[in-house]
């Protein structure tokens, strides 16, 4: 496993973005929408572009993301003619990025084919459970509370609950919190997620009791009821699959590299470019800067 940086990492999801690039169709399912001068374009061209507009354009309604791809191709095209005439794809400049265009377009068109389209379902599934047995599964409790604004009316709660009075129904009758409908219940959660006084409070409770002291914090005085204990839940794949998919395709991308530079050694003239490139690509400890799927947060 290899470390790369943040930059690589962006890197890899825009290429990954720009492999689902669209197949050109066969010539009886492509048909010219529109023609300038005597050059056709096709659909799977028009496809094309829409595919490469600008991010900005994205959320278009896909009759304008038309009309906006094909603008875009009747203007390149006019131009290109044009500088057709003058010679311009002989010139040294436009040869140059020719090349390097050539170049990231097979690279994208590799990626797609051995990364991509190669991942399968038992891959996502292995690297799910990988990454599940990976978790140290915390402590979170699930946990009700009562707000007011006063020291002397949580201790006047309190000592409802003592004569039996219902939490569920005081919470909907008394609390403050937006939450008083739900019967103030807060879900599960685990250490970190609330301020440390109530934090504090609620995991020295045991399951079904109540705090016998008033919970005082920025928000005003708490009555606190732990409903459940256990330990964190790890997400569904269903909920994580891209982020799973996503390292698989990492690994996978990585592995080409690794066998590609073996095949042809690097020499980088610059030194002080040869430095920062060594330590951006230099070998890591195994799993090192891989991300675990989040775990699931309130129920």
């Amino acid at each position: 496993m290899f470390k790369y940086s943040k930059l690589a990492a962006a890197a890899l999801i825009a290429i990954a973005a720009a492999s689902t690039s669209v197949r050109a169709e066969d010539a009886a399912a492509d048909p010219v929408v529109a023609k300038v001068g005597a050059v056709e374009t096709h659909e799977s061209e028009l496809k094309l572009a829409i595919a490469g507009l600008d991010p900005q354009l994205a959320n278009l309604p896909d009759d304008q993301k038309r009309v906006a791809a094909l603008s875009s191709i009747i203007d390149v095209k006019l131009l290109a003619a044009d500088a057709d005439k003058e010679g311009l794809k002989d010139s040294p400049d436009f040869k140059q990025r020719l090349a390097f265009l050539t170049d990231r377009e097979l690279h994208n068109a590799y990626f797609k084919k051995h990364v991509v389209d190669a991942v399968t379902p038992e891959e996502v599934k292995a690297r799910y459970d990988k990454e599940v047995a990976a978790i140290t599964p915390e402590d979170e409790i699930r946990a009700r509370h009562i707000l007011v604004k006063t020291e002397e009316e949580a201790k006047a709660i309190i000592k409802d609950l003592d004569a039996g009075k219902d939490f569920v129904e005081i919470a909907k009758e008394k609390s403050t919190d937006p939450n008083k409908s739900e019967g103030g219940d807060l879900g599960y959660f685990a250490k970190g997620r609330m301020v440390p006084e109530f934090e504090t409070a609620a995991f020295a409770l045991e399951k079904g009791a109540y705090s016998k002291e008033p919970v005082k914090t920025q928000f005003g005085f708490h009555v606190i009821k732990v409903e459940d204990k256990r330990k964190q839940q790890p997400p569904a794949l269903e909920q994580v699959e891209g982020q799973v998919r996503q390292l698989v395709m990492r690994d996978k991308y990585l592995e080409l590299l690794e066998k590609a530079k073996a095949d042809a050694p690097i020499d980088i003239q610059d030194a002080a470019l040869k430095t920062a490139y060594d330590a951006v690509n230099k070998p890591a400890a195994e799993g090192e800067g891989e991300a675990a799927p989040a775990t699931e947060g309130q129920q």
